[in-house]
């Protein structure tokens, strides 16, 4: 399967370029929504963008953006893209339960002794064992059922977020939510 980005998040736009990066042209940081890539682009003459917009990238006609400039690492973000990737990150989280709710429904072992869900902040086997037990009995519909169902098991939304910025920082050899 092709993972690639079709669309991405507004993060930081800079609309007189960026001197760092000795780019005189509107720029814009961005991550992807579906797998919170990390992108640099630049827009078509004469557009603006607003933060937290979402922007088309895939290879059909695009209305905004002129070209992926390139992909960026965690740390060749601005300090202030950090800083909005956090909601953009949890925004995309609460729009997509359903699939992090199928992540923790579908999760199997890594290996004998690891299990995918263990990769997850503050999730130990004892937490792993619940969650399977529960699954078993009946599929999880929301965060909520899996909170309300798994104790020890807080705020699965910051559990999620905490994860990805791993990833994306490099932190992570095995991808869960990243590319």
């Amino acid at each position: 399967m092709d993972k690639r980005e079709e669309y991405a998040i507004v993060i930081y736009y800079l609309p007189g370029g960026d001197p760092t990066k000795n780019i005189k042209e509107p720029v814009v940081y961005t991550v992807g929504r579906d797998y919170f890539t990390l992108l640099l682009l630049t827009l078509k003459p004469g557009v603006t963008v607003n933060l937290f917009e979402e922007l088309y990238i895939g290879n059909k006609q695009r209305d905004k953006v002129r070209s992926i400039l390139k992909r960026l690492s965690f740390d060749e973000l601005p300090e202030i893209a950090k800083a909005n990737l956090e909601k953009a990150i949890k925004d995309l989280i609460a729009k997509n339960e359903k699939k992090f709710v199928e992540f923790f429904n579908n999760a199997g072992p890594l290996n004998i002794r690891l299990h995918t869900l263990e990769l997850l902040p503050d999730i130990g086997k004892v937490t792993v064992q619940k969650i399977i037990e529960e699954r078993q009995k009946k599929p999880f519909e929301s965060f909520k059922d899996i909170e309300g169902r798994v104790k020890g098991i807080k705020n699965i939304r910051d559990i999620i977020y905490e994860r990805i910025i791993r990833e994306l920082s490099g932190k992570e050899k095995i991808k869960l939510f990243t590319i």
